[in-house]
């Protein structure tokens, strides 16, 4: 199944098979993943959109529209509801 895929070596030393052009380790990314908090509730591509905006508390996350998440790269439909239940947690909400 590694056909169409390239032999990596990331600046750890983990290797790995990818076959698109996207430069991140996913050894190195589940390390990273936090075990705890709502970033741990999305997938990596979606949990790296948010921190690239800065976008690390749910406090942050409520000064943003469902529509202004989504149009981050790495996010997707499905994180939203993941997102609005743990908004909803803490009694914040989406900007309107």
């Amino acid at each position: 199944m590694t056909a169409n895929k390239e032999l990596r070596t990331c600046e750890k030393g983990h290797q790995y098979y990818k076959s698109s052009d996207c430069p991140t380790c996913p050894k190195c990314e589940q390390q990273r993943k936090p075990s705890s908090g709502f970033l741990s509730l999305l997938s990596a591509p979606a949990r790296r959109a948010l921190e690239h905006h800065g976008i690390t508390s749910l406090q942050e996350l409520s000064t943003y529209s469902e529509k202004e998440i989504l149009q981050l790269h790495g996010m997707g439909p499905a994180s939203l509801p993941k997102l609005r239940a743990a908004l909803q947690e803490k009694g914040l909400t989406f900007k309107n």
